[in-house]
């Protein structure tokens, strides 16, 4: 890491309207002053899920920080240097996952999407809480590595390992 001892953590989606959007909240509330994480859709949605930003919400996140947006924004001259890629989509669904040109250190942590879900309010609430659960259990493994020493090709590497265990 170069940026102040801070892991800069890009997440990207599809749409930045509910995993990404998930994930940004969970890495900087678990990983607070270790962490800088934000995120970004190669086709965004224009705004979070309703339903993302109730559970985060409900489980005592500040949601100020939610908006969706375009990884352009974290592509040109003057933007932040992001240390590592997160892409959460969900190869399985047929879903086509953002690609980060030329950046080594990416790591794919695939993922339903809970805004497909659709139908009965308790089904959609369940598929929310479920990737938020999944996500966290994620992010607390991931923050259990020495990630101040390591560089982030082999924090990349560790880290797609969690996402199969």
């Amino acid at each position: 890491m170069t940026h102040n001892g801070v892991l800069n953590i890009l997440v990207l989606c599809t749409g930045n309207s509910a995993r990404s959007i998930l994930a940004e909240g969970l890495f900087n509330a678990s990983g607070a002053g270790r962490i800088a994480a934000c995120s970004a859709g190669s086709r965004p949605q224009g705004k979070p899920h309703p339903e993302a930003l109730k559970v985060l919400q409900e489980m005592g996140h500040d949601i100020a920080f939610a908006r969706s947006k375009s990884w352009d924004e974290f592509a040109g001259p003057g933007s932040l240097p992001m240390d590592l890629i997160f892409t959460v989509c969900d190869n399985a669904a047929a879903e086509t996952c953002p690609v980060w040109p030329g950046h080594p250190a990416t790591v794919h942590w695939g993922l339903p999407d809970p805004a497909a879900v659709h139908g009965d309010e308790r089904l959609v609430r369940r598929a929310f809480e479920s990737t938020y659960q999944e996500l966290m259990r994620r992010i607390a493994l991931f923050l259990k590595l020495p990630i101040e020493h390591m560089a982030p090709t082999n924090l990349a590497e560790k880290a797609g390992k969690i996402a199969t265990h």
